[in-house]
């Protein structure tokens, strides 16, 4: 782990991506449905090696980037909480832009864990990068995530729908 988190809420410590951190991301994708709304994400080490890269190198060129959230002098990651710096190649606001996301391992679901980690992570980046214009992309379908953004001060903005794949809800918090 890093020399120590960054950020923590009254339940969790929130942590910057490190190498030793990829087993756990394995780990937290693991489990019945948990991928369900992730799109191609999987719970094998070669594609979570890429995700630990990338948000490693959104705190590197941005920074600011993925949280890996932590119970208090636990090492095990329970969640993928941030905003990270993206582009996903479809334009419709989501190239070249702070991107929300959150993740949290199944056997923690239900128990207010991104909300809470979210609340904090967009106060720090606001605080630390200025109130500015971020995005968020969940899957249709994925209504826990699409009342948490609203929640959050997300809104609706558009719909991407590739022909044969799932169809995504384009969210984002505008700046004020």
């Amino acid at each position: 782990m890093n020399h120590g988190p960054i950020l923590t809420t009254d339940r969790f410590e929130l942590w910057k991506p490190a190498a030793s951190d990829l087993d756990d991301l394995v780990r937290l994708l693991e489990g019945e449905d948990m991928t369900r709304f992730l799109g191609p994400a999987r719970a094998e080490a070669q594609p979570q090696f890429e995700r630990l890269m990338r948000n490693a190198g959104s705190w590197s060129l941005y920074g600011y980037g993925i949280f890996y959230v932590r119970r208090p002098g636990e090492s095990g990651i329970i969640g993928s909480c941030g905003v990270f710096h993206s582009w996903r190649g479809f334009g419709k606001g989501m190239d070249d832009t702070p991107e929300a996301g959150w993740i949290v391992r199944q056997d923690w679901w239900g128990q207010g864990v991104a909300g809470e980690v979210m609340r904090a992570v967009l106060a720090w980046f606001d605080e630390t990068h200025g109130h500015q214009r971020i995005a968020c992309m969940i899957e249709e379908g994925n209504t826990a995530s699409e009342k948490l953004a609203a929640a959050l001060g997300f809104v609706k903005y558009a719909r991407h729908a590739p022909e044969g794949d799932v169809a995504l809800n384009l969210f984002e918090r505008v700046a004020a």
